[in-house]
């Protein structure tokens, strides 16, 4: 579903400010893998998940989602095939919109727009179907402006909005990161039951270890913009955050130093 092949990313090159942030970096999710990425602050996570969403263009390398090469592709017209949720709650919803008009604008990502009816009494009652399931009452209150809701509500629904076609591709960079422990955990369980119940191949950067071990069938480590660790399957069901430590340790021939995971 995903194939990265050899990307590198460099900022501000030929000044004394360059930073190499992906250094030819290679991966291959298959359709319905779920796959949490994981590294230090500077290792470069966020920068691979914004060169797969086109807001970097690659230095080198190619970028192919379903057979379909986007290496070259504008941020926009990749909007069809991905779908996207920041850490920031207040970035995925148009807050003076209400939960409905929200709704009915991710349902009509990349269609043509007309001067028919905005939102059917059939598709109303869709987004109640929807809204229900995450057990916050929003099925409710369809008309209320969504800047009245909690983070962790707008970041539910985010999360169903940038799931509700189905996209190829599912992108998650640290969405929990900004809620509480409460309100991060219930996000990150509804984030497991629409990945698995739609099958939805899902790349999950998080600075949480044990999200990063709990959640998902494959775990990823990067180290100066290398991918340097990728855990799979019954090893990873196996995977403590000791061993995680010990395992970066070998990989890079670093102590493990990010405050931020650690603590975590």
């Amino acid at each position: 579903m995903l194939s990265v092949k050899r990307i590198t990313k460099i900022f501000n090159t030929g000044t004394i400010n360059e930073k190499v942030a992906l250094h030819d970096v290679s991966l291959k999710l298959d359709e319905g893998d779920f796959v949490t990425l994981i590294g230090s602050n500077g290792s470069g996570k966020s920068t691979l998940l914004n060169c797969i969403a086109g807001v970097y263009p690659a230095d080198r390398g190619s970028i192919v989602i379903e057979g379909k090469d986007i290496t070259n592709l504008c941020e926009y017209k990749r909007a069809a095939l991905l779908g996207r949720v920041f850490q920031d709650p207040m970035m995925g919803t148009a807050s003076d919109m209400e939960i409905e008009e929200n709704l009915a604008l991710a349902l009509r990502r990349g269609k043509r727009r007309g001067l028919r009816w905005g939102i059917t009494s059939p598709e109303r009652e869709r987004y109640r179907e929807i809204l229900k399931k995450l057990g916050l009452g929003l099925e409710d209150r369809l008309n209320i402006k969504v800047g009245l809701l909690s983070g962790g509500q707008r970041q539910a629904l985010t999360l169903i909005m940038a799931t509700l076609k189905e996209p190829k591709l599912l992108l998650l960079d640290e969405h929990a990161a900004a809620l509480d422990p409460r309100t991060a955990k219930k996000v990150l369980g509804l984030t497991d039951r629409i990945v698995n119940d739609s099958n939805l191949t899902t790349l999950m950067v998080t600075h949480n270890m044990r999200d990063a071990i709990n959640n998902g069938n494959r775990l990823m480590m990067m180290y100066e913009g290398k991918i340097i660790l990728d855990i799979k399957e019954k090893e990873k069901k196996k995977l403590t955050v000791e061993d995680l430590l010990e395992r970066f340790e070998v990989a890079s021939g670093k102590e493990f130093a990010d405050d931020r995971a650690l603590l975590s």
